[in-house]
């Protein structure tokens, strides 16, 4: 069987994945009604699938180095079907925070594992095949949205359990396909956890300082974004559709993103990114009328997706056969930790009584620091990457 058909199953499992992590943005309102908790509370369920999705990364980079890709991929589909079940029948706020965060245990695996899978299955095409991937998770999340939608027209429940049983059946198909063809033995020689994060550190440390913090800005903005623009004026139901607008730009910007990826210098092409996010962060703050929030979110939505692939890229591409399954597993576990507590802060400031409008434009001047940082660095020839096997920086 060809390496196509077994990478559409895994495009199959990262839509369900993806779908499971920002399902819960649109339903952060249903929370705070049914529950009865405060935007507090709501966001830290939020963040518990964002911290989940970050917990076991560094377990899971341990595991790939005893076990195959495929495997692993096979756990995180199991641990996927039993979170969405997790949810479905939540009683209360205790069982639905677990779910939540054994629904991003299974994505952190899913990710640590398929990631390096990909960049080897096609080891000459990582930033196109690792946007067509991320392109197919980004129809997850404008689906998010409408399928919530439908779903409170009976209960947001009925998301949860489909979810499950999708999720069961896609991952067998994975494990079918995986077992019919011939496979990469690039990650082979990967057999030393430690020592394969030690000898990248420099590397990681740069891909957890930029992408997580422009993540954790995210994560803070898109996790309050219906309630956000509900306060800003925007009919409830536009401000939960603007969700889908954001989602939407995101498509394309993943095929771009990733194409460019592979053909432009990997640190000048991020810092665009990052500082083309910025900017439509502040054009959403300062824009009062429904047509230029849109435009805004437009904006928000395409860069902050660009960066997605352009970042794996960053990191898949610069990083040799013999640590990158394991590099790359501490990088996503800094990098999720990172982001995830965005969701929490950006609740406790508002329940706290800040407005959405001084938070996210204090968030932005922090975001505005670090691209100015990394711009200085990068002039002077000191932020680490390349193409694998080039020369480091020292």
């Amino acid at each position: 069987m060809s390496r196509s058909r077994l990478f559409g199953s895994l495009c199959a499992i990262v839509f369900l994945v993806n779908f499971a992590r920002v399902v819960f943005a649109p339903l952060v309102g249903e929370f705070i009604g049914e529950f009865a908790i405060g935007e507090g509370t709501a966001g830290m369920i939020v963040t518990l699938a964002w911290l989940g999705s970050a917990a076991p990364r560094l377990p899971a980079g341990w595991a790939l180095t005893r076990f195959s890709r495929q495997y692993v991929i096979l756990v995180s589909g199991a641990m996927l079907t039993l979170g969405a079940l997790g949810v479905a029948i939540a009683p209360g706020v205790p069982t639905l925070m677990t779910a939540a965060f054994a629904i991003g245990l299974a994505s952190g695996v899913y990710f640590v594992a398929a990631n390096p899978f990909i960049a080897e299955l096609f080891p000459t095409r990582v930033g196109r095949v690792m946007g067509v991937h991320g392109m197919a998770s980004q129809l997850a999340a404008v689906a998010a949205a409408p399928v919530v939608t439908v779903a409170l027209w009976y209960d947001w429940r009925l998301a949860f359990y489909g979810l499950a049983v999708v999720a069961a059946a896609s991952t067998a198909v994975f494990v079918l396909f995986a077992r019919r063809t011939d496979l990469p033995d690039a990650g082979a020689g990967d057999t030393d956890f430690l020592a394969g994060a030690r000898s990248e550190w420099k590397l990681i440390l740069a891909g957890v300082v930029l992408m997580g913090l422009t993540s954790f800005v995210w994560q803070g903005l898109f996790n309050f974004y219906e309630l956000y623009m509900i306060d800003k004026g925007i009919p409830e139901a536009t401000a939960r559709n603007l969700l889908t607008v954001i989602f939407a730009a995101g498509v394309p910007a993943f095929l771009v993103s990733g194409d460019l990826a592979d053909r432009l210098p990997h640190v000048p092409f991020l810092l665009g990114i990052v500082s083309t996010f910025l900017a439509g962060v502040i054009l959403v703050v300062v824009s009062s009328s429904t047509i230029a929030v849109v435009a805004a979110s437009v904006v928000v939505g395409f860069a902050i997706h660009m960066l997605f692939p352009a970042s794996d890229t960053y990191l898949l591409a610069s990083l040799p056969d013999e640590s990158r399954a394991s590099a790359y597993a501490v990088y996503s576990a800094g990098m999720m930790t990172t982001q995830a507590a965005g969701s929490w802060v950006v609740g406790e400031a508002i329940e706290a009584g800040a407005g959405y409008d001084a938070v996210f434009l204090s968030l932005s001047g922090g975001l505005a620091l670090v691209i100015a940082a990394y711009a200085v660095l990068e002039y002077a020839g000191r932020v680490p990457g390349g193409a694998a096997g080039a020369e480091r920086v020292a």
